[in-house]
């Protein structure tokens, strides 16, 4: 029963160290920032979004519309978009293309990336969810990393007589906190953010960094994550499973048969 009881409170104890690390909420935007409401025309001049932020845009149908957001190791993004089509048009195909900040196009395990809107549309949403974001990776994989990704929103084969024609887009990007499951060893010496080469070289010139763009809580070390957490609950239980054993085993320490007193 004191077994039982040492066991109860060390899981509870340990459970609540452990559910701050297991969020899988996006970090709301901050209090004094303005949802943006245009988009950039390349990845140089790319919007700078937050994660759980809405940016809206009104372009041409035929434009190139950017923003960017910064995802940490760990988050799983996902990317939504609704583009709001005029009265009339003809039939119409819109993509959403996810780039990490090495400029790498990102695959998206699932969601409508691409998606035709039918003459008379109104609306069409798009959706694409990465894979979770990893501390680190091999050269030659294509794996998200920390840094900066970039959002592309554009149509494709327009019809000449759609080119031109007013349309407003709509993009939030979301991300979930994979936990521990996602960790690995080993960690980027810098996030992957436009400017972040230069400002290592001139640490006295902040003007040399071109994104302004992190996570709530900074970029993360890459060495923490809630497994160590689970590995001391694993540890725990062990110890308390051995000292259990050998008090139900060890007996009354007299060999069976020999009369007391012998």
């Amino acid at each position: 029963m004191r077994i039982a009881t040492v066991t109860g409170a060390v899981l509870l104890a340990l459970g609540l160290a452990a559910g701050p690390a297991a969020a899988d909420s996006s970090p709301s935007p901050s209090a004094g920032s303005a949802a943006p409401s245009s988009a950039g025309t390349s990845f140089r001049t790319a919007t700078e979004i937050e994660q759980g932020q809405r940016a809206t845009a009104d372009a041409s149908a035929g434009d190139y519309l950017y923003w960017s957001f910064a995802a940490d190791a760990g988050q799983r993004p996902t990317v939504r978009a609704t583009v709001k089509l005029p009265d009339t048009h003809a039939s119409q195909t819109w993509q959403v293309d996810v780039y990490d900040g090495l400029r790498r196009r990102q695959a998206c395990q699932y969601g409508a990336q691409t998606r035709t809107a039918a003459a008379g549309t109104s609306s069409l949403e798009l959706a694409c969810v990465l894979r979770t974001v990893r501390a680190w990776s091999e050269p030659w994989a294509n794996d998200p990393l920390p840094g900066t990704y970039y959002v592309r929103l554009t149509a494709l084969n327009l019809p000449a007589a759609d080119l031109g024609l007013p349309v407003g887009a709509e993009v939030r990007v979301d991300a979930k906190d994979m936990g521990g499951a996602a960790a690995v060893d080993g960690s980027l010496s810098e996030p992957l953010v436009p400017g972040v080469a230069v400002t290592a070289q001139r640490d006295d010139d902040d003007s040399a960094v071109l994104s302004a763009i992190e996570p709530e809580d900074g970029w993360s070390s890459g060495w923490w994550s809630d497994r160590w957490v689970w590995t001391g609950i694993g540890g725990v239980l062990a110890a308390l499973a051995g000292i259990g054993g050998y008090a139900l085993t060890r007996g009354s320490g007299r060999p069976r048969g020999v009369p007391p007193g012998v």
